[in-house]
């Protein structure tokens, strides 16, 4: 490995400043995709900056109907929140499906969400609730944040901060997951709030991505039923080792209409 300097600043207006003096420099949340990274020799940065340190972008608040998670919460720690178990369950459940216990206690939401992995948990989360995700500079609705494979709208120097989730009246999210990472082969997140549906889908294609027939179909009648005959098209899907798309557009009907069942109770 190359000489690499290691910063471990005490505030996020700190590493946003280390951030955009350097931009080679790459930001540390819980280190679950980025150390894995330099040791494949996929990143070479010319620096760490450690948020492990910055005690502002940790905790869980809920507020009325919003419930908010600092940046650098564990996976963890959201699983176990009575906050967040009591306002989103699914949500709590999405955590504690991440990875394994290792994972889970050093993953970080935030670090989840401006990684944009395809098969990631937490975007499915936040495009699936309509979440507005704080930075140090602005908010950024979930529609506007994830941007393509590993990309987001998330400028040099700018810092995640903290996630601000609707509470719904009710939310699932359902995932057949990779066995070996525990990645989403597919997963569907779905919410109802206010009369308005959300189907989210991640670990089917580059990105996560909303489902806008299905959507308009539960809107009118929230029930697996309403799913019949709506079909995600193969063409804009992922095809690997794993999962052919075709495999992965019949697992997006099959799960969200599962989604539906388990938001029903």
């Amino acid at each position: 490995m190359s000489h690499l300097a290691y910063h471990r600043p005490a505030s996020s207006a700190d590493a946003a400043r280390l951030a955009a003096a350097d931009p080679d420099a790459k930001l540390l949340a819980g280190g679950q995709s980025v150390i894995p990274s330099l040791k494949l020799g996929l990143l070479a940065p010319s620096a760490l900056i450690d948020l492990a340190g910055i005690a502002e972008l940790r905790g869980i608040r809920l507020q009325g109907r919003t419930l908010t998670l600092g940046a650098m919460t564990t996976h963890a720690a959201v699983s176990a929140s009575p906050e967040v178990r009591s306002a989103i369950p699914a949500l709590a459940r999405l955590a504690g499906g991440i990875g394994d216990r290792q994972v889970r206690n050093r993953g970080t939401a935030g670090g989840s969400l401006a990684n944009s992995d395809p098969a990631a948990d937490y975007p499915a989360a936040a495009l699936g609730l309509g979440a507005v995700l704080r930075t140090t500079r602005r908010s950024i609705p979930a529609d506007s944040f994830f941007r393509g494979l590993f990309e987001t709208a998330l400028e040099p120097g700018e810092l995640l901060t903290a996630v601000d989730f609707p509470v719904p009246e009710r939310a699932a999210y359902v995932k057949f997951p990779q066995p070996a990472s525990r990645f989403a082969l597919v997963g569907v997140f779905l919410s109802q709030a206010a009369g308005a549906v959300r189907v989210a889908v991640t670990g089917a294609a580059p990105w996560v991505f909303r489902v806008k027939e299905m959507e308009a179909a539960l809107a009118k009648r929230f029930s697996p039923e309403s799913l019949a005959g709506i079909d995600v098209a193969a063409d804009r899907l992922s095809s690997d080792i794993h999962g052919s798309a075709g495999y992965r557009a019949h697992l997006i009907a099959v799960l969200a209409r599962q989604a539906v069942a388990q938001a029903l109770g």
